[in-house]
């Protein structure tokens, strides 16, 4: 059942309380904690089983709070702000003393972002603070996109699911190094590459690897139970076939103008050819295989501009060196 007042008001509370409340943004589920509680904090590294090093994003209610968490703000990082939250966008900044280390895996930067998303943006100001929430999932794994998905996941380890239906946009923020003069994105995302060029009037890098660490840049991420495999878009059935033949339970995700021939293989999604439609469904398309028992999943890279770049970063991480 979907979440209203009173549950904002009940999930509020837990939090007050140093509880774990998992909420729907516009992009996936977070597992929120009290910011400022470093005991609550922590307990969201152990849930998620998460390394500590790893640091967290703080959600803010509001831009104009962005002053009371972070020590210096650029021109360029106010630009941002302005024209891009509420959104799918988080800012680096230098840290205030207001955010624990705990939050920032002991660095001098945070990581910042209004959410858009009105029981995200209700949740922050019935708590009124800030709110640490990477993704309600275990560290490495497929991000949450329902309530249901996080549920299945982590279970009773949250103490509260505030349920806000599928989520709109599907896929994490956008990151971007906002602490120098040349801003840079460290993890593409909900906001386009081309979207922030145009804000900024200027191009920007992409950064698989930075001096700053930030979420999603772990050589495996958002990855399902079964091994990804990444070839070219004209060879992803016969892949998936030969695959199949081998012995394997494959699962592939074909490109929308492949979906029309029969593929030989345990379970086949076709993927939309809106960009904005595959990022919405992408988590979902890798739990449905994972569901579905296959051990291997065969996919391509879309076109790498607007969300596909985002996209392709995904089952990039997805396809990473899993742990021996």
């Amino acid at each position: 059942m979907r979440a209203n007042i009173s549950d904002i008001e009940k999930a509020a509370g837990v939090l007050r309380a140093g509880g774990l409340v998992a909420f729907p943004t516009e992009t996936v589920y977070g597992l929120g904690a009290n910011a400022e509680d470093p005991v609550a904090v922590a307990r969201t590294f152990q849930v998620k089983r998460r390394p500590p090093s790893h640091p967290l994003i703080v959600h803010i209610g509001d831009a104009k709070h962005l002053d009371e968490w972070v020590a210096d703000v650029p021109a360029t990082a106010r630009l941002l702000a302005e024209h891009c939250w509420p959104g799918p966008l988080t800012l680096v900044l230098r840290r205030d003393r207001r955010v624990p280390l705990e939050a920032t895996g002991g660095l001098e930067t945070v990581a910042v972002r209004v959410p858009d998303h009105p029981l995200a943006l209700g949740l922050l100001s019935a708590f009124g603070g800030g709110l640490t929430a990477p993704s309600a999932n275990r560290f490495g794994s497929v991000s949450p996109t329902t309530a249901n998905h996080v549920r299945a996941e982590l279970g009773d380890e949250v103490d509260f699911v505030l349920d806000g239906g599928a989520c709109e946009v599907g896929i994490e923020s956008t990151i971007v190094d906002a602490t120098g003069e040349t801003p840079s994105i460290l993890r593409p995302g909900g906001v386009t590459r081309e979207d922030l060029e145009t804000v900024l009037g200027r191009s920007l890098a992409v950064h698989s690897t930075s001096r700053v660490r930030v979420p999603g840049q772990h050589p495996s991420h958002y990855a399902p139970r079964a091994r990804v495999v990444l070839v070219e878009p004209e060879k992803v059935v016969a892949e998936a076939e030969l695959a199949q033949e081998l012995g394997h339970r494959v699962g592939v995700l074909v490109p929308s103008s492949f979906a029309e021939a029969p593929v030989k293989v345990h379970a086949v999604v076709a993927v939309p050819g809106s960009m904005a439609a595959y990022a919405r469904g992408l988590y979902g398309f890798l739990r449905e295989l994972d569901q579905a028992g296959c051990d291997l999943i065969v996919a391509s890279l879309p076109v790498e501009e607007g969300l596909g770049l985002a996209i392709a970063n995904r089952l990039r991480r997805a396809a990473g060196p899993r742990p021996s």
